[in-house]
């Protein structure tokens, strides 16, 4: 950086490090200060806004990163709203309740040597690859001469605010005390988690609560079996009635029963659209193409319209806005409330798993095993050298079945379906398929994944 110009950023990196969703990158090699900046200002400028409010996770590289940023945003001209610490929830609602565009740094679940940019506009609304974020990085690659008058950074804590709202959704009064273990996996779930629950009549432990963002204990991704296995046993070593298992930047949470069992991603949503239903009344609900059959059939028991969408917070955003639906869920874990400006928020749906908990007089296994109706393959991933050969050569190998191509492709087999889904930055197919068994699960993959060798 010289005086008075931000320098750019080389396309080459760009387009490494520029996601679908987010930015991305190892840090420094790939993320480093002066791209910060430069990104900080080119969405300062791409925004137009008077201010910016920023948040940041654990990361060790996550101070000097969130302080170029800002040094880029006030470059810019544009005040900085800085939360220090906080969840990518937090951050949501912060732009939401303030009404301005908002910027987290953290890479989620991925391991400590990366972190990343996640963008939203005013409300919270989405800034991805077609809704900003392609604009966002070619302004940064183009440099910039910085503003005359230099933004103010302005520090602001909203973690009981943000707590309030969280608290907002339940009715307290109805909740009995439960045993609770949370595994927030050295993240930024032990910031949020314990000013969210500190009023409820919970008993929680928190199981590796440190904010560390090296994650000594075991990786901060939830959804793989694996990174469960201390949550289960220690669910099942103090008699607690449910664990819950957050990412690293805590806005994703998954669910283990009282036996130990994880819960997917589809059956937390199915259940908690089920509450929002009763809540709410009839009316449309969201859930990607990957969820369980499961899914759509729970909303429509309980008096909802069903509505299935493309994988991704910005398709889910978009659809929520279109048909008012009040909830939207992914079986990645992502959970989205329209009183929430139609963001995610795994604090919200922990605590309406916990409401419906408290009021149904049942361990959790026995609440969620109506729900339970399919066995699934997990998404298996393959990389293959022609992506669009593949889905061609297996679009035509069922070319009796119904197909769609929503998002991918996707094979309806009257008992058994898949989806096949490209990666958004790998050579990758990513598949998803449900049928009645194990058995015919084990069956249906075989043939598939002899079409993708």
């Amino acid at each position: 950086m010289t005086a008075g110009r931000v320098e750019p950023v080389p396309e080459t990196l760009l387009a490494k490090i520029v996601k679908a969703y987010d930015i991305r990158g190892i840090c420094p090699d790939e993320l480093e200060a002066a791209t910060a900046r430069a990104i900080g200002f080119a969405f300062a400028e791409w925004s137009g806004a008077a201010r910016v409010v920023l948040g940041r996770d654990m990361r060790p590289s996550g101070l000097e990163l969130s302080e170029s940023f800002a040094d880029g945003v006030q470059m810019a001209g544009a005040d900085v709203i800085d939360l220090g610490l906080a969840s990518t929830d937090m951050l949501y609602f912060a732009s939401g309740h303030l009404d301005m565009p908002g910027a987290m740094l953290t890479a989620s679940h991925n391991p400590a040597e990366y972190n990343g940019i996640k963008l939203c506009g005013p409300g919270a609304a989405p800034v991805g690859a077609d809704s900003g974020l392609a604009e966002i990085a070619q302004r940064a690659a183009s440099g910039a001469v910085v503003a005359d008058v230099r933004g103010r950074r302005i520090r602001r804590d909203l973690l009981d605010t943000f707590a309030d709202h969280v608290r907002s959704f339940v009715d307290i009064e109805h909740m009995v005390p439960l045993r609770v273990v949370a595994d927030t996996a050295n993240g930024m779930g032990g910031h949020v988690v314990p000013t969210v629950f500190g009023p409820l009549p919970f008993e929680v432990e928190l199981l590796y609560g440190e904010l560390d963002g090296t994650f000594p204990n075991h990786p901060a991704d939830p959804i793989r079996p694996e990174n469960l296995v201390d949550l289960s046993e220690r669910v099942l070593a103090t008699g607690a009635d449910v664990g819950l298992a957050f990412d690293g930047d805590a806005d994703r949470v998954f669910l283990v029963d009282e036996q130990g069992r994880a819960t997917s991603g589809s059956l937390f949503t199915a259940l908690v659209a089920q509450a929002m239903l009763r809540r709410h009344g009839s009316g449309p609900i969201l859930h990607n193409l990957i969820c369980s059959r499961a899914v759509p059939e729970a909303i429509a028991e309980a008096g909802g319209q069903p509505v299935r969408t493309r994988v991704g917070h910005s398709y889910i955003k978009a659809e929520m806005a279109r048909t008012g639906a009040v909830f939207g869920g992914e079986h990645s874990g992502h959970y989205y409330f329209a009183g929430n400006y139609r963001a995610d928020s795994g604090l919200i749906a922990a605590l309406i798993a916990l409401e419906t908990l408290s009021s149904a007089g049942m361990p959790l296994s026995e609440l969620l095993a109506p729900l339970d109706r399919y066995a699934s393959s997990g998404e298996i991933n393959t990389r293959v050298a022609d992506v669009d050969e593949v889905l061609r050569r297996t679009a035509a190998r069922f070319a009796g079945f119904a197909q769609d191509w929503l998002d991918g492709l996707t094979v309806d087999g009257g008992d058994w379906w898949f989806n096949l889904r490209p990666s958004n930055t790998e050579p990758l197919l990513r598949l998803n398929l449900e049928a009645r068994d194990a058995d015919a699960v084990t069956q249906h993959v075989s043939e598939i994944s002899a079409l993708l060798a």
